[in-house]
């Protein structure tokens, strides 16, 4: 009988690390630049008690996009979509 519980005890041992390996192993393999495709907030203006206008910066770096929508709390509505230009003018 005790054998069969010290192999259960392992087993749930085995199980509690299996998080803290995947963890490990993202930090370790994965590369750090995987947020690339991340969104960005830009700005929200209200119109109405539960209604809003809000602008989101979405997409992979070299293809970024601001989507315009409008949010409800019944719906989401892409209102427009702007490419977002990678070149930064510095004054010259």
């Amino acid at each position: 009988m005790s054998s069969s519980l010290l192999w259960m005890v392992g087993f749930v041992t085995v199980l509690a690390c299996v998080p803290w390996l995947l963890k490990l192993w993202k930090q370790r393999f994965v590369p750090q630049d995987a947020a690339v495709g991340a969104s960005k907030f830009i700005s929200a203006v209200a119109v109405g008690p539960q209604q809003r206008i809000v602008t989101v910066e979405v997409g992979p770096a070299h293809a970024r996009q601001w989507l315009t929508v409008g949010v409800t709390p019944q719906s989401i509505a892409l209102l427009s979509s702007i490419p977002v230009s990678t070149q930064t003018d510095h004054g010259t």
